[in-house]
């Protein structure tokens, strides 16, 4: 998404997050998102959920914690780079 999207927060400072952005991020109902503040601005994305990993044959997989989607690529990502990094 290239061009700006306007909205306000409610006086209980909730936000609404038009449906475009929402589509463009992959941001679903009930999804846990991670929120932080980065040179003055508000930087939101979809949390990565929270994997194990386990023996299957020859493979080593990630298993999530709890029931969910099937994982995001993202959440498929960290775990490779943390496994590269750490050896684990």
């Amino acid at each position: 998404m290239r061009n700006a999207v306007q909205t306000t927060i409610d006086s209980s400072g909730r936000l609404v997050l038009p449906k475009a952005v929402r589509d463009e991020a992959g941001i679903e109902p009930g999804m846990t998102l991670r929120l932080w503040v980065h040179e003055g601005k508000i930087e939101i994305e979809p949390a990565t959920r929270d994997v194990r990993i386990v023996q299957k044959g020859l493979l080593r997989i990630a298993v999530p914690l709890e029931e969910g989607p099937p994982l995001e690529q993202a959440t498929v990502d960290a775990v490779q780079w943390e496994l590269r990094e750490h050896g684990a």
